[in-house]
């Protein structure tokens, strides 16, 4: 097993990592008690609410032939190229927990985690699309917040911010988010092309976002437990950045086309990487080869799973929300992409007669099974521990 510090991802990063107030009280008590007037939703009204929080929107993609303030966006694909359209629903409770979670943040991570989906087509995002609905508990600044964190994501990574809606729900907050991506027709990956002896290769570390959720949920409980307790999260500023505030893979689409490859299949590990190693052999009729030894683990990792009695192996495996690129490409390319320090080969595709299988360390054979997230099942934590904690996978 590999651990080391990987080489982070590349795309600057918007708006500095705070994690002292986190537990200090409910995201609607914080706002309540920040001093200053906050403005109910119900003063601006649904389309004066869309005005201000979609004001100063800049366009920066050619194929943008009209934004926000119309009944539709207007996309001018680029020659030569198909487009991509990818969505996810965030629900608070079940996506995310805002005990934790600051909103810009969630913002962030919203756009981002849908940015990863047309990476893992090999291809670039353009526009997104964005639809919020939210309780009576809200505010104007909050949603602002959320928004603010939007745009941020957009700016990052120069995609157009062209439309969404709002509206009121009975409780809670729900983020929907259409993203729309370009990619050369010639240049497209399904998950469905990996061939035999193809290498399976992984960009970045993994179980990295798993971990990070870990220590928010433990330090979760002890504020609930005594509210005057402060959180300790003190060593953790990388799983927690990779929890809260993940990165879309975007730099590794275009260091693969600066070196003219083109996977034969590629996913995004959102759901662990032997969930998305599964689809990939389930859709390419192929089964597959990894290396424990080869995954790769940073060292904040391995040392947090440790501490809660996690093989970290486990938590790379089936952790999920990392959004690095598990992809496979030809041994032609091997020469290309082997000196890449964000790029790890960590294993093969096989004859699907030969099944998916995971050699250990000490060098035994186990059949891939998937334990990773599911947002319509309930995972236990003690299955994947050895020490038998009293957890649950809340995200």
């Amino acid at each position: 097993m590999i651990h080391r510090k990987s080489v982070k991802n590349k795309i600057a990063r918007p708006f500095l990592f705070t994690i002292t107030a986190y537990f200090s009280q409910k995201i609607v008590q914080q706002m309540s008690d920040s001093g200053s007037k906050l403005t109910e939703l119900s003063s601006l009204g649904e389309f004066g609410l869309i005005d201000y929080l979609t004001k100063n929107i800049h366009l920066v993609q050619k194929s943008t032939v009209k934004g926000i303030g119309d009944d539709a966006a207007v996309i001018k694909p680029s020659s030569g190229s198909q487009v991509l359209v990818s969505k996810d629903l965030l629900v608070e409770g079940v996506h995310f927990d805002l005990m934790y979670m600051p909103l810009k943040h969630l913002g962030y991570k919203a756009a981002v985690v849908n940015f990863s989906d047309i990476a893992a087509m090999n291809g670039v995002p353009k526009q997104i699309v964005v639809g919020i609905s939210v309780s009576s508990k809200y505010t104007v600044e909050a949603l602002e917040e959320i928004y603010a964190g939007i745009k941020k994501a957009c700016e990052v990574y120069k995609v157009d911010f062209v439309g969404g809606d709002t509206t009121s729900s009975v409780s809670g907050l729900f983020i929907s988010v259409t993203v729309i991506g370009e990619v050369k027709k010639d240049n497209i990956t399904y998950r469905s092309g990996a061939g035999i002896s193809d290498l399976l290769c992984v960009s970045g570390d993994l179980g990295g976002a798993y971990m990070g959720l870990l220590v928010l949920e433990r330090e979760k409980k002890v504020f609930r437990a005594n509210p005057d307790m402060q959180p300790d999260l003190s060593g953790h500023d990388y799983i927690l950045e990779r929890q809260l505030k993940p990165e879309a893979r975007t730099d590794i689409v275009q260091m693969l086309s600066k070196e003219d490859i083109v996977p034969t299949s590629m996913i995004d590990v959102s759901d662990g990487l032997a969930s998305e190693a599964l689809h990939l052999c389930k859709n390419s009729d192929k089964g597959c080869m990894i290396y424990e030894e080869k995954i790769p683990i940073d060292q904040d990792t391995f040392n947090t799973a440790r501490e809660f009695g996690i093989v970290p192996t486990v938590a790379a495996l089936n952790g999920g929300e990392d959004y690095e690129l598990l992809f496979t490409v030809k041994q032609s390319d091997y020469d290309k992409i082997k000196n890449n320090p964000d790029i790890t080969v960590i294993g093969y595709m096989t004859e699907k007669a030969e099944g998916e299988k995971l050699v250990t360390a000490d060098n035994q054979l186990f059949d891939l099974k998937a334990q990773g997230w599911d947002a319509l099942k309930k995972r236990d934590l003690e299955k994947w521990t050895s020490g038998g904690k009293d957890n649950k996978k809340a995200k």
